[in-house]
């Protein structure tokens, strides 16, 4: 795997004054040391690439040498893609030359930006910050870190009051076959969309988590294991009966369900995912795209 090498022109806090508006890109994705990384737009143009004469240098095979420039235009800030290879997109759509509105998310090959303007970008930063640290950037659901916490207060809930509490742990099933037939910009496409059609299926009470690479988690309080099998059905339909696509390609994806229930009674969190993503591995070995609880 490459590894990711960042140079910044100049990089510090913005501090606007008198009422002026400052503007930078946030690297959100992927994971590392640079997620978080803040990236001052204070000339007219800054040009993003692979290359090492780039005001923002992503050092990553799916970036093009000199990929995208961004640059101030009447009314504000623009990006315009420089015939890359993988194309650039403003919150997920292709786009040669577009405008970028503060909270657009720009991606460049496999490395997305969050783009922040206006009076109160110093604030608008460290809120972003604040919720990396409880969402998972790439697919907008919540992240393996505040799934934890959520898990653990749920089974306090559950056992104080008696109420049953399900997980279903799943991935999908084939994953690096996709990336290796596809490319990787087509497995992140998967995981995004695979967020966006099951986050409509998740009630308020529930909570969908990226529990890592392609495996997700959902918990559901107050739903015993008829109710968790019925809700795995349920996603395992929504992902299984309509092909996915991207840069004109269809694929059929499907994944493995694997449930676990509690009724009150006291477990570790950790030994209550181990339940669950046991019976994930034995929807696996059963053939995969079904759900064992």
């Amino acid at each position: 795997m490459t590894e990711w090498k960042t140079r910044i022109t100049k990089v510090h806090f913005i501090k606007p004054e008198g009422g002026s508006e400052g503007a930078c890109l946030v690297l959100i994705y992927p994971a590392g040391p640079d997620m978080g990384k803040r990236f001052a737009l204070e000339r007219d143009e800054s040009i993003v690439g692979r290359g090492s004469d780039c005001d923002i240098q992503v050092d990553r095979d799916s970036v093009s040498r000199r990929h995208a420039r961004i640059y101030r235009c009447e009314g504000g800030w623009a990006v315009e893609d420089l015939k890359s290879t993988n194309g650039s997109y403003v919150n997920d759509t292709q786009i040669q030359d577009s405008p970028l509105r503060d909270g657009d998310l720009l991606k460049i090959g496999a490395a997305i930006f969050k783009f922040l303007t206006g009076a109160n970008v110093e604030n608008s930063y460290y809120e972003e910050i604040y919720r990396m640290t409880i969402m998972d950037a790439l697919t907008g659901v919540h992240n393996k870190r505040y799934f934890l916490e959520f898990l653990e207060r749920e089974i306090a809930r559950c056992v104080r009051y008696g109420r049953p509490l399900s997980l279903a742990m799943f991935d999908i099933d084939h994953f690096k076959t996709i990336n290796d037939q596809h490319g990787h910009l087509t497995g992140d496409h998967v995981l995004k969309d695979l967020a966006r059609r099951l986050v409509s299926r998740i009630r308020r009470e529930e909570l969908l988590a990226r529990y890592g690479g392609e495996e997700f988690a959902a918990v559901l309080p107050e739903t015993g294991r008829e109710g968790a099998m019925e809700f795995g059905e349920q996603i395992r339909a929504i992902v299984g009966n309509e092909a996915f696509e991207f840069e004109e390609e269809r694929f059929e994806v499907t994944i493995s369900v694997g449930v676990a229930t509690l009724d009150g009674e006291p477990m570790d969190a950790q030994a209550f995912i181990k339940v669950a993503d046991e019976n994930l591995y034995r929807a696996k070995r059963a053939g995969r795209n079904q759900v064992v609880g």
